[in-house]
């Protein structure tokens, strides 16, 4: 298989078997070397095939609260309030920006996610 950009899905599913073929390479030979070039391809067409959507702020909370066993109340310290917390995860009030800072300090979350804009409302 030439080298060459991927275009198609025809493309994408010769890389991906030559690319499983290449698993066992040897790092900085002609076959690591293919592999290498051959990843980089394939990703760069998944990256614009299949874009992943970022979460949206509240689900980002949401999704932290569950991944790293953290309860509504150790939210308080970062959001406010018992009601403040229930207030944001129920989309009735917007992360502050002293919000999002705690929140990215503290638990982890990143900026980007939790400044990005969000429907209010219901978050079921």
């Amino acid at each position: 298989m030439e080298i060459s950009p991927i275009k198609t899905e025809k493309d994408y599913e010769a890389a991906l078997e030559e690319i499983e073929k290449l698993m066992d390479a040897a790092p900085g030979s002609p076959e690591g070397d293919r592999l290498e070039i051959l990843s980089i391809l394939a990703e760069d067409y998944e990256e614009k095939i299949f874009p992943i959507e970022a979460p949206d702020p509240v689900a980002a909370i949401l999704h932290e609260i569950e991944s790293q066993d953290i309860s509504k109340k150790d939210l308080e310290k970062y959001i406010g309030s018992r009601a403040r917390v229930s207030e944001v995860l129920d989309r009735k009030r917007p992360l502050s920006l002293i919000m999002i800072r705690k929140l990215n300090a503290g638990p982890g979350i990143s900026a980007d996610i939790l400044i990005r804009d969000y429907p209010p409302g219901d978050n079921s």
